[in-house]
């Protein structure tokens, strides 16, 4: 057995196995990989979150950046464990406001 704490880990497993690939989508020769089926599964998104909150809870981190889409899904609730801000990066124009989120290119 490897030094790694990550394979060790039974809940890495158990995410894995909840994460559905989607072959030839969303063009032939690629397989994605559809973290929706981890959101429906209550386990694992709580380990998710939990592995991550594990890792970052004492590094003084004070905001959590989330890129759109999956960043939206999994930042706030880290940045709230780990008692940080939230912010959500959007490309120009796609929040209203300035204020709402920093654009990234």
């Amino acid at each position: 057995m490897s030094g790694n704490k990550e394979e060790e880990d039974p809940r890495i497993h158990g995410i894995k196995t909840k994460i559905r690939v989607v072959p030839d989508f969303p063009k032939k020769g690629i397989m994605f990989q559809d973290i929706t089926t981890v959101l429906l599964d209550p386990k694992a998104f709580k380990d998710t979150i939990d592995l991550f909150v594990e890792r970052y809870r004492d590094k003084n981190i004070s905001v959590v950046a989330g890129i759109e889409a999956r960043g939206f899904l999994f930042g706030p609730p880290i940045a709230l464990a780990i008692g940080a801000k939230f912010v959500p990066l959007r490309k120009p124009k796609k929040l209203p406001g300035s204020y709402t989120c920093i654009p990234f290119i």
